[in-house]
């Protein structure tokens, strides 16, 4: 297309393109989240502990996190296709390595090259759609986009739970070769590498800048120690744990030598002077806080009835894949009405919406129904879409043609980090709120307390009249009412997780109004 000299689909449909890109990132998304279900059998499979088996997780997600910031980097050093190629490669035969792997350093390994490929995979995919469609027709093709992004951690854990209930955990990485050889045909066939981008790689290697290694070595230290901390935390005590003090202090100092080395640089791995256009710094900020919220609660749901309703594994995915289902069916309308108002607005509406139903969430209680949670989970999502689709347009607003793979790569990061933070966060919430609710409770369950007596005594001549003997029947009331203070306390630490995401929410929504608007009629030799 004349108009859009970067445009990855030459001669063909745009939407063929946006269709075939989308392919790879739905399986980077949908593994991960199957990943944290089936979690128990891997760690079984390979003989590590349940302690050793959160490595699992947090390898990948250390290299990916590693691996997005500077994507944007290499793929304008190796070339945009060559480079998406190459990660859908690599991360499809590191799966198959994972499924074969007959120990628990093999599979780390193997996670760990998935994670570097993986990382590749959005940032690219996202700056191709933003050079092939213009400004005013990004929305829906973000929407469309939008589904692997929203939809895949909804249905993973219910496939997940599913996989690994009635098969083999070994097939959460198998069902990804099929995928990713059929992603790799279509690419190879179907996307262009138009000479605008290829003119952006002889420009890149013409100056011989050299490669950024200061940069590429900051970020990792930086991301690689932020992200195990984030997952180590919890478990390992916090900051009593001197891996996790000393990788803080690592992490600290990564960020604080990155920001000024990179912005003197010609060439950075990282460019953060993009966070000097206030549209992109927007997006990045509110995409941070979606992610937030949807994969904390997309953890913490399936957490709290599998825990405290008894749930299985498939079940308890199934409350999600329900909300899932929503997004797709709302996802197309989000797409259409981002081109016709402004997307702050939409957002704007969206977050309040969001924090709303944050709140709402507050209400939960055992004895909910299936549906009742499902429907909870509905309200809090159905909003997703109308977050996703005006981000990911507004973010690219005023930016110059050739960043934009530097900036997807950010984006992306953002995503990844708000979800890792929101995990970590929630969960400390989670452990410490039950905690202390449960210490509040215990102080009322005394003697001089009314109500406590006549509950103990209520259920002490129940289990008398069920034929227990005076003495098994006191220390067996005593066990079910501490048993109900331990369930209840760690309800309430769920609804205050809820609260507190709900608050955060609608405090930041003015966020919104650092965003410019998307002009009409924009052509895209300007992105805006």
């Amino acid at each position: 297309m004349a108009d859009l000299p970067r445009s990855a689909a030459g001669r063909r449909s745009p939407w063929l393109i946006a269709s075939i890109v989308s392919i790879a990132t739905f399986m980077e998304v949908l593994d991960t989240t199957i990943a944290n279900v089936a979690l128990r059998h891997m760690a079984g499979g390979v003989g590590a502990s349940q302690d050793e088996s959160t490595w699992i997780l947090t390898t990948y997600l250390v290299t990916n996190a590693i691996v997005l910031p500077v994507s944007g980097y290499l793929a304008t050093a190796l070339g945009r296709k060559r480079f998406y190629m190459g990660c859908v490669a690599l991360f499809t035969l590191a799966s198959l390595g994972c499924a074969l792997a007959p120990s628990l350093g093999l599979l780390l390994v193997c996670r760990a090259i998935q994670g570097i490929g993986g990382g590749g995979l959005a940032p690219v995919e996202q700056s191709i759609l933003a050079d092939t469609f213009p400004p005013e027709k990004r929305a829906q093709a973000f929407a469309l986009y939008g589904l692997t992004v929203v939809t895949a951690p909804a249905i993973g854990p219910a496939l997940g739970g599913w996989i690994t209930d009635n098969y083999s955990w070994h097939w959460i990485f198998l069902i990804n070769l099929p995928v990713g050889a059929l992603s790799l045909v279509l690419v190879s066939v179907f996307v262009q590498e138009p000479p605008a981008v290829q003119e952006d790689r002889r420009r890149f290697l013409a100056e011989g800048s050299g490669i950024d290694w200061v940069g590429f070595g900051l970020s990792a230290m930086a991301l690689g120690s932020l992200q195990i901390v984030l997952d180590r935390a919890v478990i390992d005590d916090g900051f009593w744990s001197p891996l996790v003090s000393w990788l803080t202090v690592l992490c600290i100092a990564g960020f604080v030598l990155l920001i000024p080395w990179e912005r003197r640089q010609a060439r950075p791995a990282v460019d953060v002077r993009l966070f000097g256009y206030r549209s992109f710094l927007a997006a990045c900020l509110i995409m941070f806080l979606v992610a937030f919220t949807l994969f904390s609660t997309t953890q913490l749901l399936p957490q709290l009835t599998q825990e405290l309703m008894g749930y299985d594994a498939t079940t308890a995915g199934l409350t999600l894949a329900i909300g899932g289902i929503g997004t797709i069916f709302v996802m197309p309308f989000a797409g259409k009405l981002t081109t016709l108002v402004q997307p702050r607005w939409v957002i704007l509406a969206a977050l309040l919406w969001s924090g709303g139903a944050l709140l709402h969430a507050t209400r939960i209680d055992l004895t909910m129904s299936f549906w009742h949670v499902s429907m909870l989970r509905v309200v809090q999502v159905v909003a997703l879409p109308f977050l996703f689709v005006p981000i990911t347009t507004a973010a690219y607003i005023g930016l110059p043609p050739d960043k934009t793979n530097d900036a997807s790569a950010l984006i992306n990061l953002m995503r990844n980090l708000g979800a890792s933070v929101g995990i970590s966060v929630m969960n400390a919430v989670v452990v410490h709120g039950a905690q202390v609710h449960q210490n509040r409770l215990i102080e009322s369950a005394r003697d001089t307390n009314p109500l406590w007596t006549e509950h103990l005594r209520q259920t002490e001549q129940a289990l008398r009249g069920a034929g227990l003997g005076a003495w098994e029947a006191s220390q067996a009331a005593l066990a079910q009412l501490a048993a109900q203070v331990q369930a209840q306390a760690q309800v309430l630490s769920y609804m205050d997780a809820f609260w507190l995401l709900g608050v955060a929410v609608l405090v930041l929504w003015p966020l919104v109004f650092l965003m410019r608007d998307v002009p009409k009629g924009a052509g895209s030799g300007g992105h805006g």
